[in-house]
């Protein structure tokens, strides 16, 4: 089924779009969860919490990639998940690792101002990443978007570890400097 079949149904509100969305993008959306909980009961409880998500909010949002839409609803539960069994000494630590390479270039939103401000910081990261080469966009968006280990990466692309960490390094650092550049305090 296409995916404007299956947001029509949303917005019909008839129930088949569920089966319909599970279908085509459980296992899509059970490999993002996995990767950050490594857990597969705690990862297919955030794919169900996914469904249900999408069901509430659609209508009224009618997203433009069906995939896209998910893929954030399913990250952001995981990653919910993963705090919390961060809290309780349950997490693997690949999730805490990866946001905290990220902390020294991207602020916390810490007030108001910061919040407000988050859709310029998404629009100036989204510009970043579409003047980069495309394999350098790719390692950066698995590593943080999709939060896959170093040695993962390393073994997709063929390189060793230690230049995955360095390609990364510098583009963080990079990042920074742009954000910088366009005005966004750290």
């Amino acid at each position: 089924m296409k995916d404007e079949e299956i947001i029509e149904l949303y917005w019909n509100r008839n129930e088949q779009a569920i089966s319909a969305t599970a279908a085509k993008y459980e296992s899509y959306c059970r490999s993002i969860s996995y990767r950050i909980l490594q857990n597969s009961q705690d990862a297919q409880e955030c794919v169900n919490d996914t469904w249900l998500k999408a069901w509430k909010s659609i209508p009224p949002h009618r997203p433009n990639r069906l995939s896209t839409y998910l893929g954030k609803i399913v990250r952001n539960l995981s990653l919910n998940r993963a705090r919390h069994n961060s809290a309780e000494k349950r997490c693997a630590g690949q999730t805490e690792l990866v946001l905290s390479e990220l902390e020294d270039c991207i602020p916390a939103p810490n007030s108001v101002e910061q919040l407000i401000d988050a859709m310029v910081l998404t629009k100036s990261i989204n510009q970043f990443l579409r003047a980069q080469p495309r394999q350098k966009r790719n390692i950066f968006i698995l590593r943080y978007w999709y939060l896959y280990s170093i040695g993962n990466i390393a073994t997709a692309y063929s390189m060793s570890e230690s230049k995955i960490a360095s390609l990364l390094f510098r583009m963080r650092n990079d990042l920074k400097s742009h954000l910088e550049k366009e005005g966004i305090t750290l």
